[in-house]
């Protein structure tokens, strides 16, 4: 199947994914910048009333940028949807994006309802859901969502615990549309290395975090560069939802990362009250793939870099650039 147009002319087939309180406009717009696909939670524009501001400054960015640079590839933007019954801003978030054109949606938790993807379908735009099981993929398509993004096991923040290769190759037996895999990409071998499993694109997102555009603490970017994959634990406390978080953020809490206590999935919350809560701010989710970092780049200088390294491996593999 052929990729929808918004998908099309990548720099990289790269999306970075939405970080909650960490994807801002001047990092999604430098993404965006850079040739790949920017995104951000609509949920991180607060209060609510900032999404339409942030959606026209990111597009003005956009249209500057092409217009100094005719012919370099720009990618476009992409807004992350809640799509849970605590997520009061859901209706009129969906209702501005909508009205701003916003080429790619990726709906979260659950699958969205017709009436969203028909409006998203009215102006070109497509919805992309994101899944950790063949379950969850199966209902997605059912709802008719135009791709998937693969959770896998060692994906920062919430994430599954399937391995990429039996997620990938399960949900392509019953998919042939775009796929994005997610789980400890951290470099341009990892990019190829997905789509030689059978994804159309890396979905990456704690790399992203340590950057200089990333609207990040100084101190989790320093986590991150200086963390390994042993020190990811995966746990469900924080959001009710199973996820990957920095061992040493988890201690600084006060809290024992190897006897931590089950949450109930029925709380978890997406409103203003959980989003103003202490865990979400000094929790910080990362995946596995950390040990793989240790600088703190700009988004042109990480980007360019995939691509190197990306250009590099298909060369040791024999295929052609």
């Amino acid at each position: 199947m052929a990729l929808p147009a918004a998908l099309q002319h990548l720099a990289l087939p790269v999306i970075a994914s939405p970080m909650f309180i960490v994807s801002y406009p001047e990092l999604v717009l430098a993404q965006c910048k850079a040739g790949i696909v920017g995104s951000f939670p609509a949920l991180n524009a607060r209060p609510a009333e900032l999404l339409d501001e942030w959606l026209t400054q990111i597009g003005e960015g956009i249209e500057a940028h092409k217009a100094a640079n005719p012919g370099a590839p720009v990618g476009p933007v992409a807004v992350n949807q809640i799509v849970h019954h605590s997520n009061a801003r859901l209706e009129a978030d969906v209702r501005v994006c909508v009205e701003h054109r916003v080429p790619i949606f990726i709906t979260s938790l659950r699958a969205p309802v017709k009436e969203m993807i028909d409006a998203v379908h009215s102006y070109g735009g497509i919805v992309l859901h994101d899944v950790i099981n063949l379950r969850h993929a199966e209902k997605a398509l059912e709802a008719g969502v135009d791709g998937l993004i693969l959770v896998a096991a060692g994906a920062g923040g919430h994430a599954g615990m399937t391995s990429p290769f039996a997620l990938v190759g399960e949900v392509r037996r019953i998919f042939d549309g775009p796929i994005a895999l997610s789980g400890a990409i951290a470099n341009g071998g990892s990019i190829l290395a997905a789509q030689a499993m059978g994804a159309d694109f890396a979905y990456i997102g704690t790399r992203f975090i340590a950057t200089r555009e990333a609207h990040a603490l100084e101190e989790y970017k320093t986590a991150i560069v200086g963390s390994k994959a042993a020190d990811i634990i995966y746990t469900n406390l924080f959001t009710g939802v199973h996820g990957n978080y920095i061992r040493q953020s988890i201690l600084n809490a006060g809290l024992d990362p190897e006897a931590l206590p089950e949450s109930d999935k029925a709380a978890m919350n997406f409103g203003d009250s959980a989003i103003k809560a202490k865990a979400w701010k000094e929790i910080w989710g990362a995946g596995q793939g950390v040990g793989l970092m240790d600088d703190v780049p700009t988004v042109a200088e990480l980007v360019s870099r995939l691509k190197h390294e990306y250009d590099d491996a298909k060369a040791r593999l024999g295929i052609a650039r």
